[in-house]
């Protein structure tokens, strides 16, 4: 049996990879399929919704079974999923692999990082920073190869690679093995009840779905700003929607390297103040292009280890209970990109696209306003 630290650590980390490819894939491929925009919006709100039931399940289950078991359950339905999307052909098959992958990533959502924190008693801020890091890597590598792959049909090649992977990945689990850790016998309905009580809980919930709204939302409106209302080439604003997601990557590795626990409530309020100061600075002050370029890259590292490092002080905060807690706090993820980016669509609307953009540094500094008004409280 697999009880290697370094083995379970890797597999988390090919987890959120996964999880990164195949929130992304619908989004890729869209265009090779002829799906219509229609069919787009209902199979992601059909993942959400098979990520969100998954992902608070088996946090919640993680404190008291075997999370490499889990984690085994999960990549089947992930391989089931990707490979009826391959299959596909008929817009009903490709709802059901929608559903199937929304509840295989919602397992690794649920579960990886709670293995991290069982895994490292020292540096699990790092761990798992760098978890999430390999969610933007996937997310951008099956961009990338959608771009790059010749063919209207070889998104279908990419598709069966990564299901052949993920085989793998299952086939790993089923080897691996990892001590359950106490949650002092505390029911799940006792966890429910602290859950829905809790203000800190609550904190974090609001400050994920304010980061990952903003995140989502930058990533679907950037090239626009950098078109419209900078005067940027189609090119010159792809190449800036890769210099963000570029700024999120190396921002996730960086920050997660020299985070140390007992600072990451700090470290979260230092992020979101930072964020406020240069999404303001990105979207309201015209500085030309290279400067406008450098601002890119700076809002993808202040916002990049936000959601880790909420995650990551969740599990510190609450570690008798860390699944539980990881997972009721990342069923905000979905939310933050319904709530944002309808909140831009009804700001532009009522007033312009520009007064929109203000809703980016808002988030930030209403996160912040939170996170330190109740600063004794998420202190570990």
């Amino acid at each position: 049996m697999i009880r290697s630290v370094k083995a379970l650590t890797a597999s988390s980390y090919l987890c959120m990879l996964f999880l990164g490819l195949s929130s992304t894939i619908v989004g890729a491929a869209a265009k090779n399929i002829g799906l219509s925009p229609e069919q787009i919006g209902l199979m992601v709100a059909l993942q959400n919704v098979g990520f969100v039931l998954s992902v608070s399940l088996t946090g919640a289950i993680a404190d008291t079974y075997e999370k490499p078991r889990l984690l085994l359950w999960g990549s089947v339905v992930l391989v089931a999923g990707l490979l009826i999307f391959y299959l596909g052909g008929v817009f009903g098959i490709y709802l059901v692999a929608m559903i199937l992958t929304g509840i295989g990533t919602g397992v690794y959502e649920g579960v990886a990082d709670a293995m991290i924190l069982d895994l490292h008693q020292a540096r699990e801020s790092l761990h798992i920073t760098i978890n999430h890091m390999f969610v933007s890597i996937g997310s951008v590598a099956i961009t990338v190869s959608m771009i790059f792959l010749p063919g209207q049909d070889m998104w279908r090649t990419a598709v069966i690679l990564s299901a052949i992977v993920a085989s793998l990945l299952a086939g790993f689990f089923v080897f691996a093995r990892l001590e359950v850790h106490s949650n002092r016998g505390e029911s799940f309905r006792t966890r429910l009840r602290m859950l829905s009580t809790n203000k800190v809980v609550a904190l974090l919930f609001v400050c994920v779905i304010l980061a990952v709204g903003v995140e989502l939302g930058t990533v679907g409106v950037l090239t626009s700003f950098l078109m419209d209302l900078r005067g940027f080439s189609d090119v010159a604003s792809k190449l800036g929607l890769f210099v963000f997601l570029a700024g999120m990557i190396s921002g996730r590795f960086l920050v997660g390297l020299l985070s140390q626990n007992e600072y990451v409530p700090r470290y979260i309020m230092g992020l979101f103040g930072g964020a406020c100061l240069v999404f303001s600075l990105l979207f309201l002050v015209d500085l030309g292009t290279q400067a406008t370029y450098a601002l890119i890259y700076l809002a993808g590292i202040s916002l990049s280890a936000t959601l880790p490092l909420i995650i990551t002080l969740a599990g510190l905060k609450f570690k008798h209970m860390a699944g539980t807690v990881m997972g009721a706090v990342k069923v905000a993820i979905p939310l933050g990109g319904i709530v944002i980016p309808a909140l831009m669509s009804a700001v532009t609307g009522a007033a312009s696209f520009q007064v929109s953009l203000l809703l980016f540094p808002l988030s930030f500094l209403i996160g912040f306003g939170l996170l330190y008004s109740q600063r004794r409280q998420v202190l570990l």
